[in-house]
């Protein structure tokens, strides 16, 4: 097989630099009129920013040339599977485990871990996130494989994750939908979608564009409702434990 690894990377490139050079600047702002951080931390910070260009650039490279295309013929192969419904578990596996390798879930965890002073603890948050993005994704497939319209998930979901919030603390309420934005990272967008996306497209009837990007949808959904219910069972405990 001749794959072209450094194909279209000048664009690549281009596109982080982009994304990174407002940020670059902003703090360059800063440093000179009001933080003023003496040259050590300000070396350690640019190395920082290096690191990250280089990481950004090779991860989106080997999303153009591998992830996506992986993605999409593991979509289409499954397809063609007399027990489609198989899908689903596997849907739900691939959910748990990209949610557990996202940079960004990562952060919020031990973020949240830090803030609360291990009041809620950053694996217990992971795997509450993990499972919660599990669900979403073994919905998302049913959906496609049954031609469930996406309003009815949507619709019942964000009005029982607003009803919780009235019942949940204002901490567990923030983070939950916060949650439902991290959660919607590039590991779950790159892989989990490209599949969705072959498997919606060799299916007679469901439309790609439809069925397929309607699962982004329902993976910033879950994580919320996820992380409400978590913020009820601490609330109850509390309740429970000053009776």
């Amino acid at each position: 097989m001749d794959v072209k690894i450094f194909y279209g990377f000048d664009h690549v490139l281009t596109e982080v630099a982009m994304a990174l050079i407002p940020l670059v600047i902003f703090f360059l702002f800063f440093q000179l009129f009001m933080l003023k951080l003496p040259w050590k931390r300000v070396k350690g910070i640019i190395m920082g920013i290096l690191f990250t260009f280089i990481g950004l650039a090779l991860f989106l490279q080997g999303v153009h040339v591998g992830f996506l295309p992986v993605g999409r013929e593991i979509g289409e192969i499954v397809g063609d599977w007399e027990n489609q419904w198989i899908l689903i578990p596997v849907g739900f596996l691939l959910g748990f485990v990209a949610t557990f390798a996202e940079p960004a879930v990562r952060v919020l965890n031990l973020e949240v871990d830090k803030v609360t002073s291990g009041y809620i603890p950053a694996r217990l948050l992971l795997y509450t996130l993990s499972i919660g993005v599990a669900i979403s994704i073994a919905l998302a497939m049913a959906r496609i494989i049954y031609g469930i319209p996406l309003w009815y998930f949507i619709g019942p979901g964000y009005f029982l994750a607003l009803t919780m919030a009235l019942f949940s603390t204002e901490t567990f309420t923030s983070i939950a939908f916060d949650a439902g934005g991290v959660a919607t990272g590039p590991m779950t967008v790159t892989f989990i979608l490209a599949i969705a996306l072959g498997f919606s497209e060799t299916l007679e009837g469901r439309d790609p564009l439809l069925d397929g990007f309607g699962m982004i949808a329902l993976v910033a959904l879950a994580p919320i409702l996820t992380v409400l219910i978590l913020g009820l069972i601490f609330k109850y405990n509390e309740s429970r434990s000053y009776d």
